[in-house]
C-alpha cells in the first residue's frame, strides 16, 4: 500500500462522539432525560430534574468520569403524595433519601409484599431483580433520591434492554419477601463493616474510630441485600483530615455535612481541587490519589457509595485502603505528603476560624 492510500484509509477520532459509543451511554440518552457528565456535582439538592416517562417521575443520570463505567449514579423525584412506576432489574442498586419521607415497597413475582418507611438521610439496597416501588408520604412536597447502580456494567454486558430490565427471574437466594427483611437489624461482619439492609439516620449513626486512616477519623462500613455493592458513613472531626490513598473506580463520594475540599491528582501530576457542601458528590478517577479535608468550623461527614463489597469481592485479598504505600498499599502517610496539602488546610482553617489540631510531622 503506497504511503497516500494508507494516509486516505485513516479518519480524525471524534471524541465528543465516543461519549455515545457504548449500549450503556445509548440506553441512557433514550430515557428522555439530562445526562450530567465531568468531575464533580455541586449540589444534588437542586440540580434541575426533568419529566421520566420509565419511572412515572423526575430525574437526571449522573455519569461521572471517575466511574470507568463500572457504576452510575441517578437522582429522581417523586411528586408530592405520588408514587413512582413499579419496576425491576438485573443491575444492582444503592438508594440514598437526599429529602423527604415516605416508604417502598418490595417484593418477588407472586410474592408477599414488604413496605418499609424511609426519611431524609435513610439509606438501603434493593434486592437484585426484585420488585420496588417508592412511595412520598408527604402530600405538600417532592421527594428525591439519589441512586448509585451497577447499570453501566450490566448493559455493556448483555446490550439487551429486555433482558435487564424485564428479566423473570427471581433470586430468593437474596430475597423471599421475608418480614422484617429492611427492619433496620445488623449484623457485625467485621472490625467496622455491617450487614443490615437498611439505615435510618446516615447522617446520625456513630462511626466506629478508625486511626490507621489518620488522626481522629471514623467510619462505619455497610453490606446490604447480599449485594456486590458497598457504602460507608466516614466522619472527621474540626480540624483534621484523613490520609491520602487511592483506589478502584466508581466510588461516588457524596457530603452530608461539613464544608470543604478535595484535593485530586494522578500519581506525579497536578492536583485538582473541588470545593464542597452537603449536596455535593464527587467520583475519584481510578489510581488517583484524594484526600477531603473539613476546612469548616464544625464536623464533616460523607457517605461513599461504590461497586465494593467486603463480603462479595470481585479480587481476592485484603483491600488497601489503610496499608501505607511503603508496604504495598494505596496509602500515603503523613510525613511522605506533599507539604503544600498541610499549608493549605492550614490556610483554609484560618479563614474559617477552625483550630488545626494535626499531628506534628517528623520527615526525614
Amino acid at each position: 500500500m503506497s504511503g497516500d492510500s494508507q494516509k486516505a484509509s485513516y479518519e480524525k477520532v471524534d471524541r465528543k462522539a465516543e461519549v455515545m459509543d457504548t449500549p450503556y451511554d445509548r440506553w441512557i440518552a433514550s430515557q428522555g432525560i439530562d445526562v450530567i457528565r465531568g468531575f464533580f456535582v455541586e449540589d444534588l439538592y437542586t440540580i434541575p430534574l426533568k419529566w421520566w416517562d420509565r419511572i412515572g417521575g423526575k430525574g437526571v443520570y449522573i455519569m461521572l468520569d471517575g466511574t470507568g463505567y463500572l457504576d452510575d449514579a441517578y437522582v429522581c423525584g417523586i411528586p408530592p403524595g405520588k408514587s413512582l412506576n413499579p419496576q425491576r432489574h438485573i443491575y444492582e442498586a444503592l438508594i440514598y433519601v437526599l429529602d423527604g419521607r415516605g416508604a417502598t415497597t418490595v417484593w418477588q413475582t407472586n410474592g408477599s409484599k414488604q413496605s418499609f418507611e424511609w426519611q431524609t438521610g435513610s439509606l438501603f439496597a434493593i434486592p437484585l431483580n426484585a420488585w420496588y416501588q417508592h412511595f412520598n408520604g408527604q402530600g405538600d412536597r417532592e421527594a428525591r433520591l439519589l441512586a448509585v447502580t451497577t447499570a453501566p456494567l450490566v448493559f455493556n454486558l448483555f446490550h439487551c434492554e429486555d433482558f435487564v430490565i424485564n428479566n423473570p427471574y427471581s433470586f430468593t437466594d437474596r430475597f423471599k419477601g421475608e418480614e422484617g427483611f429492611f427492619g433496620g437489624k445488623g449484623t457485625l461482619y467485621s472490625d467496622r463493616v455491617v450487614e443490615t439492609n437498611f439505615v435510618a439516620d446516615t447522617i446520625n449513626i456513630e462511626p466506629v474510630a478508625w486511626t490507621e486512616r489518620g488522626k481522629g477519623n471514623a467510619t462505619i462500613f455497610f453490606e446490604m441485600s447480599d449485594s456486590m455493592m458497598g457504602s460507608h458513613v466516614s466522619r472527621f472531626p474540626v480540624g483534621i483530615y484523613k490520609k491520602a490513598h487511592r483506589h478502584g473506580p466508581g466510588a461516588h463520594v457524596f457530603i452530608l455535612t461539613g464544608r470543604g475540599y478535595s484535593l485530586l491528582w494522578p500519581e506525579g501530576k497536578e492536583m485538582t481541587r473541588v470545593d464542597w457542601k452537603p449536596g455535593s458528590i464527587v467520583v475519584p478517577p481510578e489510581g488517583w490519589f484524594h484526600q477531603h479535608f473539613n476546612s469548616s468550623a464544625e464536623p464533616a461527614r460523607y457517605l461513599a457509595l461504590k461497586i465494593l463489597s467486603r463480603k462479595y469481592k470481585l479480587q481476592p485479598g485484603k483491600i488497601q485502603s489503610d496499608v501505607p504505600l511503603a508496604f504495598g498499599g494505596w496509602q500515603i502517610e503523613y510525613e511522605d505528603e506533599d507539604p503544600i496539602i498541610r499549608r493549605i488546610f492550614e490556610e483554609e482553617c484560618a479563614k474559617s476560624g477552625a483550630e488545626v489540631r494535626m499531628p506534628a510531622l517528623a520527615r526525614s
